[in-house]
């Protein structure tokens, strides 16, 4: 294909993106008070189930978050409205996304190198799945109960505007379905050459003394909310560093046959 070609199949890529996120952005608008009240403003209530879980088997129990929301904006609500659609369709499209840039991205790639990819879209797909439901149902809570129950005195009172509150939760949800694609980085930074197993090993120190540090930030003064938040990112690291070897063995292995 020629440089025009490739342009134009990346341009009709990026049109099917695009039609597939306004889909599903235009469904869930839709549906924005259901999804206002019982999907994020519910993290504000003590009997979210994240926080009744925890009560109820870690016997750390959150009480009532004191916290009231407002909008200052005159098109705060429909901005918010509109974003968390957009945000939405982007999360539930990821798949087809993903897709899209894979089948843009693979016809440029050896046979080796499609061998060792192969079912790449559905293995980083469920990676970011699970960090969604990581992100939603234990770091989002966390952050809002220990925020929204922050005071530094008791004479000011928790009032925070809806762009502040859904600011917070849609970052932290959506950028720890990145964070779960650490496995998938290490392989191709492996892949690449640009990292080994022995500088993740390295700098394992690092990265738990970094993990504890953000665990300590973003959750409640108790040490079970910190290694519940904790181990997943840590095991996610470890699993990195074991794609990392695997990928460097197999380099080590072509070299020598070759």
């Amino acid at each position: 294909m020629s440089f025009l070609d490739h342009l134009e199949e990346l341009r009709w890529r990026l049109v099917r993106i695009a039609i597939a996120i306004v889909i599903v952005a235009t469904i869930l608008f839709f549906f924005q008070e259901w999804i206002m009240n019982n999907i994020f403003l519910s993290m504000s209530n003590k009997q979210f189930i994240s926080f009744r879980l925890m009560c109820e088997y870690f016997n750390v129990c959150i009480t009532e978050i004191p916290v009231r929301f407002q909008s200052q904006e005159m098109s705060g609500q429909f901005s918010y409205a509109l974003m968390t659609s957009i945000m939405g369709g982007i999360v539930l499209s990821f798949p087809f996304i993903f897709y899209q840039i894979w089948a843009f991205v693979e016809p440029g790639l050896k046979l080796k190198e499609k061998k060792a990819a192969k079912g790449i879209v559905f293995w980083v797909s469920i990676l970011f799945f699970l960090g969604i439901l990581f992100g939603y149902f234990l770091v989002a809570p966390l952050c809002v109960q220990f925020f929204g129950a922050y005071q530094i005195s008791g004479k000011i009172e928790n009032i925070f505007t809806v762009n502040s509150y859904m600011s917070t939760i849609l970052s932290t949800v959506f950028y720890s379905g990145l964070l779960f694609l650490l496995p998938v980085i290490s392989y191709i930074f492996a892949s690449l050459g640009i990292i080994t197993p022995d500088f993740l090993r390295k700098y394992r120190r690092h990265a738990i003394v970094a993990v504890l540090i953000v665990a300590a930030v973003i959750t409640p003064p108790d040490v079970i909310s910190q290694i519940l938040v904790s181990i997943p990112i840590l095991l996610l690291y470890e699993i990195g560093i074991l794609v990392a070897a695997r990928v460097y063995k197999r380099r080590l292995k072509e070299e020598t046959q070759g």
